[in-house]
Formats: structure tokens, sequence, C-alpha cells
């Protein structure tokens, strides 16, 4: 396989904060926007992994202890990332959690713990760095949903009502901030192989291309979401799920 995180200058003169990004598809992203020129700030309460990846990644890349539901440490990666590379102009909202029960079963502390991390923790995010983003535009938003975000699964009532939520406020903060050139998208993965993901059927028997995604692939869209190439993209959903959401693939069960 190529390189999966070419070098290159993409995304020279941006600076990045990236959500729960110590490890998993948030690490990946860190990678592949650091090859590409930018300077990154890792933000995770996994403190030990994110200090590694920070030295291993070199100089451009700083680790900050972020856990998104807390709105001071918000404030003070902002600070951080400021102080330290100057400005800001690509938000990655990637840190999330999944937890999994039906009606009646999925309790009101799993509840309320998926909603204040997967969508809470992305308003957060964006109302901490808006004023960065905007004084250093243009700048891009990065939400990462989930094909949970498009459509429903049984069994996964919290994790789909928060992916629809950061799909809706996305389409609402692009609207509200188009005209101060800051972008808002979403990123809408299917099955990928990170250590959330572990026990999940592989073969993907439903899938068109029968396989769970890597975290390179969706790390290609991040990068281009958080360059001047997308600059005409905003409030829309970009989907990368080896066609899960277009249908039943041939030969799955019905």
């Amino acid at each position: 396989m190529a390189n999966p995180y070419p070098t290159g200058n993409r995304l020279q003169a941006k600076v990045a904060l990236i959500s729960g990004a110590a490890r998993g598809t948030g690490a990946s992203h860190a990678r592949a926007m650091a090859a590409q020129g930018a300077q990154v700030v890792i933000g995770d309460i996994l403190d030990a992994e994110g200090e590694a990846l920070a030295a291993d990644l070199g100089d451009a890349v700083s680790y900050v202890h972020l856990d998104v539901t807390d709105r001071a440490q918000w404030a003070r990666a902002v600070r951080m990332t400021i102080d330290r590379h100057g400005l800001l102009n690509v938000l990655v909202n990637n840190a999330g959690i999944a937890s999994a029960g039906q009606i009646g079963r999925f309790t009101p502390q799993q509840w309320d713990a998926i909603i204040a991390i997967n969508l809470t923790g992305v308003f957060n995010g964006i109302d901490a760095c808006l004023e960065e983003l905007k004084a250093a535009a243009p700048s891009s938003i990065i939400n990462i949903s989930s094909t949970a975000g498009l459509q429903g699964y049984s069994g996964l009532l919290g994790y789909c009502a928060s992916k629809f939520g950061v799909r809706g406020l996305t389409k609402s903060v692009a609207l509200d901030l188009a005209a101060h050139d800051v972008r808002c998208n979403s990123i809408h993965p299917g099955a990928i192989a990170t250590p959330m993901t572990s026990g999940i059927d592989a073969s993907q028997k439903h899938v068109a291309m029968r396989r769970v995604g890597r975290s390179d692939e969706l790390s290609s869209l991040v990068v281009f979401l958080a360059s001047d190439e997308s600059s005409f993209s905003t409030g829309a959903e970009f989907i990368a799920d080896g066609g899960e959401t277009a249908g039943l693939a041939p030969g799955a069960a019905r």
C-alpha cells in the first residue's frame, strides 16, 4: 500500500485543533494534517498517548488535555493553541463515544453521557473556537458524525440521536458563519477499523465494498475539508462508508 500519509503543502498556514486525537481516527487525522504542513494541537483525555503522538510528529504538533464536556478546558486549549501557534483556523470535532441499548434498556445515565460528549462537546468546541476561527479566516470546522447521523440503527438510539444532532448543528453553524468566511461540514463514516469498533463484523456483507474502512481513508477527507481546496463546500455531508448508505449490496440478506 502507498504511504497512507503523503507529505505535501496542502495545509501550509493552517493551524488545527483536533479533539479526541490521541488514538484511533483522531490520531490518523493529526498525522495526515501534519504531513501536509499543518500545525496541529491534539486534544484528548488520554495524556500519555497524546503526548507520545505529539512527540512522534515533531515540533509542529502539541498536546493539550481536553475533556470536551468541560468548557473551561476548551478555553484553555484555545489559549494554548494561540500562544504556541499564533492562530487557529481549523477545528476538527472528533471526540466521541458509542454505547448500545434499545429503548427501555438504554439508561438515562447512558443518554446523558453520550449527548454530553458527542453533541454538546461539538457545540462547546465551536463556541470556544469561534472568535479565533473568524479572526483567522478562511477557516474550516469539521464535525465527525456517522452514517448513524443519516439513518437509524436498532439498539443505538443514543448514538443515532447524538450523530443526527451533529448533522443539524453543522448546517445551522454553516449558515451563521458563511458571511465570516468560516465553513462548517460534517463527515459521516461507516465502520472504520479502530479500537472502538474492534468487535464488529469486518466482512460487512451488507456493504458494497464488503469491508470496514481504514482511518487514513477518512483522514483524506479531513485534509480536503481543512484545505482551501474545499472553499465552496459548507453545510454539507461527506460520506465515507464503502457504499453502506447506497443500499443493500448484492447478495446481502433482505
